[in-house]
């Protein structure tokens, strides 16, 4: 609903790129005001097929395509990895949809909350404005990833949350749904911090913290994740 493609500046992409000489296509998505479901996840999936299709001139390694993002992102990047796992064009070898915004019902840490930079206000806001008149109902799991009933074969996955946000329940279970279908998942909890507080507080000890296993984690991905592209 808001947000522009600059904000990878400020992310945990730059890490990317800072630490890691990691290459980060960022694509300026059409925002959901004006321009709802689906907008936005065949925006970004078009990015994935370009990746995929100029690697070599981007100096990507075609055979370890990531995808990540935060909040609203973090839930294009769940849809995402599973569209690209359904259609079968373009194969993800690594997927980082961090404190992911991917349930259109209210969960326990969604519901009732009033935590500073989201909360269930915004968040049902920002769910009728992407998905209009079905913003409560039981949409594909690519317009809400927490829909899904089938996680095998998706791509392995990092994320973090805090517990004083709403979408704390969701990344939980999303993880779990993962790692229930045998996919290697892994999610790092902060406790009472709020949403984006990484961002929001660069360099407050547990931003600090959890930025420093973003990290870890990136370079264990990038060493052992792989995902061959048929051609």
């Amino acid at each position: 609903m808001t947000g522009m493609k600059e904000m990878a500046y400020i992310g945990r992409a730059a890490d990317l790129v800072r630490n890691h000489g990691a290459v980060v296509i960022a694509p300026g998505y059409h925002l959901s005001l004006f321009h709802p479901y689906p907008t936005a996840l065949y925006d970004c999936y078009a990015t994935l097929l370009y990746i995929k299709d100029h690697a070599k001139a981007l100096g990507i390694n075609p055979d370890q395509i990531m995808v990540g993002g935060e909040s609203a992102g973090g839930g294009l990047t769940a849809a995402i990895s599973m569209l690209a796992r359904d259609k079968g064009e373009v194969k993800v070898a690594f997927q980082m949809p961090l404190y992911p915004m991917i349930d259109n019902y209210d969960t326990d840490s969604s519901k009732n909350n009033h935590s500073k930079v989201w909360n269930t206000k915004r968040n049902h806001q920002a769910w009728a404005v992407y998905l209009r008149k079905d913003a409560k109902k039981d949409v594909a799991p690519y317009a809400a990833p927490a829909r899904q009933t089938d996680y095998s074969n998706l791509p392995p996955a990092y994320t973090f949350v805090c517990t004083a946000e709403p979408f704390y329940c969701e990344t939980l279970k999303y993880v779990n749904d993962l790692k229930a279908a045998g996919v290697e998942a892994k999610v790092d909890i902060y406790e009472g911090m709020y949403h984006a507080f990484d961002m929001n507080e660069p360099n407050n000890p547990i931003s600090k913290e959890a930025i420093k296993n973003f990290n870890e984690v990136f370079v264990y991905a990038k060493e052992h994740y792989f995902a061959t592209q048929e051609h």
